[in-house]
Protein backbone atom coordinates (compact mmCIF):
# COMPACT_ATOMS: atom_id res chain seq x y z
CA UNK A 1 0.00 0.00 0.00
CA UNK A 2 2.81 2.60 1.06
CA UNK A 3 4.56 1.68 -2.63
CA UNK A 4 1.01 3.03 -4.42
CA UNK A 5 0.78 6.00 -2.66
CA UNK A 6 4.55 6.68 -3.40
CA UNK A 7 3.69 6.21 -6.91
CA UNK A 8 0.65 8.25 -7.13
CA UNK A 9 2.79 11.47 -5.71
CA UNK A 10 5.17 10.88 -8.39
CA UNK A 11 2.96 10.58 -10.89
CA UNK A 12 1.21 13.88 -9.56
CA UNK A 13 4.58 15.85 -9.79
CA UNK A 14 5.03 14.63 -13.15
CA UNK A 15 2.19 15.44 -14.67
CA UNK A 16 2.61 18.82 -12.53
CA UNK A 17 5.78 19.60 -14.21
CA UNK A 18 4.64 18.82 -17.58
CA UNK A 19 2.01 21.21 -17.14
CA UNK A 20 4.50 23.66 -16.20
CA UNK A 21 6.23 22.90 -19.14
CA UNK A 22 3.30 23.22 -21.79
CA UNK A 23 3.06 26.47 -19.44
CA UNK A 24 6.65 27.80 -20.21
CA UNK A 25 6.23 26.58 -23.84
CA UNK A 26 3.08 28.73 -24.83
CA UNK A 27 4.79 32.05 -22.93
CA UNK A 28 7.87 31.94 -24.54
CA UNK A 29 6.35 31.58 -27.91
CA UNK A 30 3.86 34.80 -27.56
CA UNK A 31 0.98 32.78 -28.18
CA UNK A 32 -1.82 35.18 -27.60
CA UNK A 33 -6.00 35.33 -27.70
CA UNK A 34 -6.04 37.80 -30.58
CA UNK A 35 -8.89 36.56 -32.45
CA UNK A 36 -7.29 36.83 -36.50
CA UNK A 37 -10.72 36.11 -37.96
CA UNK A 38 -11.45 39.83 -36.44
CA UNK A 39 -8.75 41.71 -37.26
CA UNK A 40 -7.88 44.19 -39.73
CA UNK A 41 -5.09 44.47 -42.23
CA UNK A 42 -1.98 47.17 -41.96
CA UNK A 43 1.02 47.61 -44.24
CA UNK A 44 4.00 49.99 -43.28
CA UNK A 45 7.54 50.16 -45.87
CA UNK A 46 10.67 49.89 -43.49
CA UNK A 47 14.45 50.65 -44.85
CA UNK A 48 15.54 47.58 -42.53
CA UNK A 49 13.95 45.50 -40.52
CA UNK A 50 16.50 43.67 -38.72
CA UNK A 51 15.87 40.63 -37.07
CA UNK A 52 11.61 40.92 -37.36
CA UNK A 53 10.17 37.99 -38.43
CA UNK A 54 6.69 36.84 -39.10
CA UNK A 55 4.59 36.35 -36.33
CA UNK A 56 6.34 39.27 -34.35
CA UNK A 57 3.95 40.88 -31.71
CA UNK A 58 2.84 44.12 -33.00
CA UNK A 59 2.38 46.31 -29.39
CA UNK A 60 1.05 49.85 -28.38
CA UNK A 61 1.67 51.20 -24.70
CA UNK A 62 3.36 47.71 -24.08
CA UNK A 63 0.20 46.04 -25.27
CA UNK A 64 -0.10 43.37 -27.47
CA UNK A 65 -2.23 44.13 -29.99
CA UNK A 66 -1.22 42.49 -33.19
CA UNK A 67 1.07 40.39 -35.17
CA UNK A 68 3.28 40.43 -38.05
CA UNK A 69 1.73 38.56 -40.88
CA UNK A 70 3.74 38.58 -43.54
CA UNK A 71 7.25 40.38 -44.69
CA UNK A 72 8.35 41.15 -48.43
CA UNK A 73 10.60 42.50 -50.37
CA UNK A 74 9.86 45.58 -52.36
CA UNK A 75 11.65 45.39 -55.78
CA UNK A 76 10.06 49.23 -56.67
CA UNK A 77 11.41 50.92 -53.67
CA UNK A 78 14.12 48.40 -52.26
CA UNK A 79 12.40 48.34 -48.93
CA UNK A 80 10.77 45.87 -46.63
CA UNK A 81 7.13 45.31 -46.41
CA UNK A 82 5.79 44.40 -43.43
CA UNK A 83 2.02 43.46 -43.39
CA UNK A 84 0.43 43.09 -39.63
CA UNK A 85 -3.05 41.97 -38.61
CA UNK A 86 -4.42 44.20 -35.74
CA UNK A 87 -7.22 43.01 -33.37
CA UNK A 88 -10.28 45.08 -34.41
CA UNK A 89 -10.97 45.98 -30.63
CA UNK A 90 -7.88 48.25 -31.14
CA UNK A 91 -8.31 51.62 -33.52
CA UNK A 92 -5.91 53.54 -34.36
CA UNK A 93 -5.36 57.28 -35.93
CA UNK A 94 -4.70 57.38 -39.26
CA UNK A 95 -1.22 59.47 -38.16
CA UNK A 96 0.17 56.59 -36.34
CA UNK A 97 3.93 56.07 -36.44
CA UNK A 98 4.95 52.33 -36.74
CA UNK A 99 9.11 51.67 -35.49
CA UNK A 100 10.59 48.50 -34.77
CA UNK A 101 11.57 47.85 -31.34
CA UNK A 102 14.34 45.15 -29.64
CA UNK A 103 12.54 43.39 -26.44
CA UNK A 104 15.65 43.70 -24.23
CA UNK A 105 19.35 44.05 -25.14
CA UNK A 106 19.24 41.04 -27.76
CA UNK A 107 15.66 39.97 -27.25
CA UNK A 108 13.52 39.54 -29.98
CA UNK A 109 11.97 41.95 -32.45
CA UNK A 110 8.63 43.96 -32.32
CA UNK A 111 6.48 46.55 -34.29
CA UNK A 112 5.71 49.39 -31.84
CA UNK A 113 2.75 51.48 -32.71
CA UNK A 114 2.71 55.47 -31.72
CA UNK A 115 -0.83 56.21 -31.87
CA UNK A 116 -1.11 60.63 -33.14
CA UNK A 117 -3.63 63.07 -33.09
CA UNK A 118 -5.31 62.63 -36.65
CA UNK A 119 -9.57 62.38 -36.12
CA UNK A 120 -9.58 59.70 -39.03
CA UNK A 121 -8.71 56.25 -38.34
CA UNK A 122 -6.91 53.59 -40.03
CA UNK A 123 -8.97 51.07 -41.56
CA UNK A 124 -8.49 48.01 -43.17
CA UNK A 125 -5.84 47.96 -45.69
CA UNK A 126 -4.56 51.11 -45.13
CA UNK A 127 -0.71 52.11 -45.23
CA UNK A 128 1.28 53.23 -42.12
CA UNK A 129 3.72 56.13 -43.78
CA UNK A 130 5.48 57.26 -40.84
CA UNK A 131 8.02 54.64 -39.61
CA UNK A 132 11.61 54.08 -38.02
CA UNK A 133 13.86 51.20 -39.16
CA UNK A 134 15.70 48.86 -36.76
CA UNK A 135 18.43 50.01 -34.92
CA UNK A 136 21.37 47.57 -36.27
CA UNK A 137 23.68 46.95 -33.82
CA UNK A 138 26.65 45.78 -35.67
CA UNK A 139 25.83 49.13 -37.66
CA UNK A 140 26.20 51.08 -34.44
CA UNK A 141 29.30 49.21 -33.06
CA UNK A 142 30.77 49.92 -36.54
CA UNK A 143 30.24 53.72 -36.78
CA UNK A 144 31.45 54.17 -32.76
CA UNK A 145 34.88 51.97 -34.32
CA UNK A 146 34.73 54.03 -36.81
CA UNK A 147 34.79 57.50 -35.43
CA UNK A 148 37.83 56.90 -33.16
CA UNK A 149 39.77 55.92 -35.50
CA UNK A 150 38.84 58.88 -37.23
CA UNK A 151 39.81 60.92 -34.16
CA UNK A 152 43.13 59.08 -33.65
CA UNK A 153 44.25 59.77 -36.95
CA UNK A 154 43.22 63.56 -36.11
CA UNK A 155 45.76 63.98 -33.59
Amino acid sequence: MNRTILDLWVGFFVAIGIGSLLFLALKVSSFSGIDMEKAYRLEARFDNIGGLKTKSPVRSAGVLVGRVTDIRFDNATYEALVIMHIDSRYVFPADTFAAIYTAGLLGDQYIGLEPGGDERDLANGDSIFKTQSAVVLEKLVGQFLFSKAAEGQNQ
